[in-house]
C-alpha cells in the first residue's frame, strides 16, 4: 500500500510517529512531508527542542522505519504526491492544523501537504484528517463539514478509554488504530470493543 503522510504544525507530534511506525510494520510505502510548524511540533513534543535542525528532526522521526519512507521537502511539488496520475491508496494527514483546515477548506494550495490532500480529493481517494483542536470555532466548524462533504474522512485525535488504557501509548495507539481502521490495514494496537 502507497501511503502519503503529511504533518502540520497541530499538537500530536507521538500520534504521527506512532502511525509511521504502524504503517511501516504493514509493509506501507511511505511519502512523509512535515511543515516548517510540523517539525517544530515534533522538535518539542517528541525531543524536548524546538531549536533542533529540520534534517536531524526528519532523521530521528523516521528512525529505523527508513526503508518504507521517502522524505519530501513541503515545496516539493515534482513529488509523486502531487498529481492525481501517481498510484497512491491513501493520504492521511496527523496531525492536521487549523490553518491547514482552512487552506484546504477554500480550495488553496500553498505546499505539497496541501497539494496531496486536493489530489485525494479530486481523485476521490481516501483522505483522513487527524485534527487537534479545542474547543472549536464555527469557521473550524464549517471548514471540517467542508472538508468532510468533499470526500475526508474527519478523525479527531480524541482517544477513548473504553479498552481500559494504563499508559499514555495506550491511548496513542487507541487514536492510531482508528487510524489504520480508516486505510483498511490490520493490526492489533488496540483492543476492539466487545473482544474479551
Amino acid at each position: 500500500m502507497r501511503v502519503f503522510l503529511g504533518v502540520t504544525g497541530a499538537s500530536g507530534a507521538p500520534y504521527a510517529e506512532r502511525l509511521l511506525r504502524a504503517l511501516a510494520a504493514a509493509d506501507c510505502e511511505i511519502g512523509l512531508s512535515a511543515s516548517r510548524s510540523g517539525i517544530e511540533v515534533i522538535a518539542t513534543e517528541l525531543y524536548g527542542d524546538a531549536s533542533l535542525e529540520r534534517d536531524d528532526v526528519l532523521a530521528r522521526f523516521v528512525g529505523d522505519a527508513s526503508a518504507h519512507v521517502t522524505v519530501y521537502g513541503e515545496n516539493d511539488f515534482k513529488s509523486p504526491y502531487a498529481s492525481g496520475s501517481a498510484k497512491v491508496d491513501a493520504y492521511v494527514i496527523c496531525p492536521c492544523s487549523m490553518a491547514t483546515v482552512g487552506t484546504l477548506a477554500s480550495g488553496a494550495m500553498q505546499n505539497l501537504i496541501h497539494r496531496a490532500a486536493s489530489v485525494a480529493l479530486k481523485e476521490r481517494r481516501k483522505l483522513v484528517l487527524v485534527p487537534r483542536e479545542t474547543p472549536l470555532s464555527s469557521i473550524h466548524l464549517r471548514g471540517l463539514a467542508t472538508l468532510n462533504e468533499a470526500g475526508a474522512v474527519i478523525l479527531f485525535a480524541a482517544p477513548g478509554f473504553y479498552h481500559g488504557p494504563k499508559s499514555i501509548d495506550d491511548l496513542v495507539d487507541f487514536l492510531v488504530a482508528r487510524c489504520l481502521d480508516q486505510l483498511g490495514i490490520d493490526h492489533a494496537l488496540a483492543k476492539r470493543w466487545g473482544d474479551s
